[in-house]
């Protein structure tokens, strides 16, 4: 499966984030609710599995009175070809 390019942060080459109190870390985030917390992890893992991304952190959440109250985000960078950087 081919990635969006509209979904996607370019950051142009040169680009400085050195300065310690604004640096910039472009990354993604995506959720997976789930009625439990083995079906957001299936969901999240299956979802990695399809997608060429560098897993960089991930957070749970436990959301009350939802339909599907268990919330796993994942937070990741795209794996770029080298043609594409």
């Amino acid at each position: 499966m081919e990635l969006d390019p509209n979904l996607c942060l370019h950051v142009p080459k040169g680009f400085d984030d050195t300065d310690a109190e604004t640096q910039v870390h472009p990354m993604a985030r995506k959720l997976f609710p789930a009625t439990t917390a083995a079906g957001a992890f299936r969901k999240a893992h299956e979802w990695v599995r399809e997608h060429k991304v560098f897993l960089v952190d991930v957070s749970w959440d436990f959301l009350h009175d939802e339909d599907e109250p268990c919330m796993l985000s994942i937070y990741f960078t795209f794996e770029w070809e080298s043609e594409d950087t």
